[in-house]
């Protein structure tokens, strides 16, 4: 905790430094992208894609999940992923899994989730088991990936993702990040397969 607190202290004084660049962020945010990713400490987006800030807007979930959309019940994600195509206009989406995903893991594992209730009900509730036609890989590789594209899928059951798509103005993507690499791949419908960018 130390350190991050030091950093924060300190931090003031390099955005002084760079003050013409965050006195235009303070007048509002028009972000590229909406990056939907998980909550896991070793992703970092900006770190693998050198975003600067205000260039993604910003949605993580345990597993990167995308529920489906329900407008008689609103959710903190839901609600994220309209403001940023409808208000912010975003002109891409990307959904990004990672390897050794502890999300995934317990989709495909099955192992007890008693002891954490939450956890058991947003995976019940929020997520398809991700099918996998090979034996499970250490970093669950496949797995990911699978999971990244029917979360993928389900951002199509987002009225405001679908009218915009539709029109040509909106494009989604899949990525896989490979936390132990750096490496990252993007999903290709054509072969329906991952391959570097």
């Amino acid at each position: 905790m130390k350190s991050l607190v030091d950093h924060a202290r300190s931090f003031a004084a390099h955005v002084a430094e760079r003050a013409e660049e965050f006195t235009v962020l303070g007048a509002g945010q028009s972000p590229e992208a909406l990056f939907i990713t998980c909550s896991d400490s070793r992703v970092v987006p900006s770190l693998f894609t050198g975003a600067r800030p205000g260039e993604l807007f910003e949605l993580r979930t345990a597993g990167n999940i995308v529920p489906d959309y329900r407008s008689h019940h609103p959710a903190a994600e839901t609600a994220t992923i309209e403001y940023a195509v409808r208000v912010l206009g975003v002109r891409d989406v990307i959904v990004c899994g990672h390897s050794h995903c502890g999300a995934v893991n317990a989709l495909m594992s099955g192992g007890d989730l008693s002891d954490l209730p939450a956890v058991r009900g947003w995976l019940e509730h929020a997520a398809v088991q991700p099918e996998t036609t090979v034996p499970l890989s250490p970093d669950l590789a496949e797995a990911v990936q699978r999971h990244a594209v029917a979360q993928l899928e389900r951002l199509h059951t987002h009225p405001c993702v679908a009218e915009r798509v539709a029109a040509g103005t909106l494009r989604v993507h899949a990525w896989y990040y490979e936390v132990h690499t750096g490496a990252v791949q993007e999903y290709r419908p054509r072969d329906n397969s991952f391959r570097p960018l």
